[in-house]
């Protein structure tokens, strides 16, 4: 009997078990073989190992499934390898700003001080070529430099797949609703905003530390430990609203899990704490309190700055049950809420650092290489780090283009790329191939001319970029 002669569902329920080497091998013995590999494998494979991606979405919805299942392999294998270009998208900012960082799959947007940065999403329909990231260039949301008006919190919503809607927080804690309308005239890619006050501020100047949305609803935090459950409908409407009453820093929402909840990092004796939704209602008392020990007695204070969900090939598995957290005392810790006692403390099942790094975690985020990784923005000197899950004791960090001395305050990690901020100037790290010098905006250096080179390790005159490995992964 040969492999041909099998059944179709016998053939298709092979090809799902099978790597991108072998079903290329395989589409290479026979026609028979090559069109159900073409027709069913490609599209199998890409089904069972997902690599979540904003940025390559436009691309990827005219990239034959095999073009696609080689670009992730190739990523995947720079990952292995630590094999990046790091590249800054624009020149230093005057100032020493905290920006912020938001995504959709049409668009990058930074926000820092009161100014707004777009960069869209152009894509590559061509295959072999890297999609590409354009700047849009800059709009100022107040005339006059104000410190209440600096954006502290910004999210993408939904608007029916226009990708033209975020939330902005600022320092007076006001919350505006923001759209953003192209102009293409002149065949320049320009814009402009169109804003709507959701939230006044109301006189305490409390700002909101952090936006989040999925779907139809929106979470909001402020400084003071205030967070609101809302509807986003054109008339936004507060569906909860509980008090913290303590300094908060982030929150998490969560909506596609069987009980959804929310998230809250802050500063105190019990810094996480997760908060059951029932019926559009945030529970005023927490469900599940996260620490670092498994007893609550004599615990110290201290603060979480970052939460985000686990990496989707994590080997806890997807489960939106998973929490990983970025610390005041430089340490990932990860959880899984399947295992905590209702009201009740729980210890991390994973804890990861950097053991060269003393720093303070401002941000995180998961994805990456596989879909396995997890990525930590620190507090100095600009430096990113990366674990893999499923190897976790094989850490290794990177310093931004610029080598700033300022923290990394936002990272948005992809399949292929990391899209992080500093106090200067955002930057991108590509993992994925076939990058070129027109995949980024060029950026004119003193004498007119771009010379920022491509290189692993290296992004132009005076950005260096050192990587080094370090042995990451305890239990406390």
């Amino acid at each position: 009997m040969t492999l041909t002669s099998l059944p179709l569902d016998i053939l298709i329920l092979i090809l799902q078990n099978l790597s991108v080497g072998e079903l290329a091998a395989l589409s290479s013995t026979c026609q028979v073989l090559k069109v159900l590999v073409y027709e069913y494998g490609w599209s199998e494979y890409l089904r069972a190992n997902p690599r979540p991606s904003y940025s390559l979405a436009r691309a990827r919805s005219c990239w034959s499934s095999r073009f696609s299942a080689q670009y992730d392999a190739l990523t995947d294998a720079a990952w292995m390898r630590s094999d990046f270009i790091a590249r800054p998208l624009s020149r230093p900012w005057a100032g020493k700003l905290q920006p912020i960082l938001t995504i959709n799959s049409s668009r990058l947007i930074v926000a820092a001080g009161n100014t707004i940065f777009s960069y869209k999403f152009s894509g590559s329909w061509k295959e072999k070529l890297s999609p590409s990231v354009l700047s849009q260039g800059s709009y100022s949301l107040s005339p006059a430099v104000s410190r209440h008006r600096d954006v502290t919190a910004i999210t993408a919503v939904e608007d029916g797949g226009l990708d033209r809607t975020f939330y902005a927080g600022f320092q007076d804690g006001s919350i505006e609703r923001i759209t953003l309308i192209e102009d293409s005239a002149d065949g320049r890619s320009a814009f402009s905003l169109k804003r709507h006050l959701v939230q006044a501020a109301d006189g305490r100047d409390d700002l909101v530390e952090s936006l989040s949305a999925i779907h139809d609803t929106s979470l909001s935090l402020t400084a003071s430990g205030r967070a609101t459950l809302s509807r986003l409908t054109s008339i936004p409407s507060v569906t909860s609203r509980i008090e913290l009453n303590t300094r908060s820093w982030t929150a998490y929402l969560c909506g596609n899990a069987s009980g959804p909840y929310a998230a809250f990092g802050t500063s105190s004796t019990t810094p996480l704490a997760v908060h059951s939704i029932r019926e559009d209602q945030l529970c005023p008392q927490p469900t599940a309190i996260l620490h670092t020990k498994s007893s609550l007695h004599q615990l110290p204070s201290s603060a979480v700055y970052g939460i985000c969900q686990a990496p989707p090939a994590s080997p806890w598995g997807s489960s939106p049950q998973m929490i990983i957290s970025g610390w005041f005392d430089g340490k990932v810790r990860c959880y899984d809420l399947r295992c905590s006692s209702r009201g009740g403390p729980s210890s991390p099942v994973m804890t990861l650092s950097d053991p060269w790094s003393y720093e303070s975690i401002y941000s995180i985020s998961s994805g990456g290489g596989f879909s396995s990784c997890i990525a930590a923005g620190f507090a100095r000197h600009s430096v990113v780090s990366f674990w893999d899950v499923r190897s976790p004791k094989a850490g290794w960090s990177v310093h931004a283009p610029g080598n700033d001395p300022s923290p990394v305050y936002s990272i948005i990690l992809e399949s292929s790329r990391l899209f992080g901020v500093t106090q200067s100037r955002p930057f991108v790290y590509d993992f994925g191939p076939e990058v070129s010098l027109s995949t980024y905006p060029s950026l004119p250096s003193a004498r007119g001319v771009d010379g920022l080179k491509l290189m692993k390790g290296y992004s132009g005159p005076g950005f260096y970029v050192t990587t080094y490995l370090h042995n990451t992964c305890n239990d406390e």
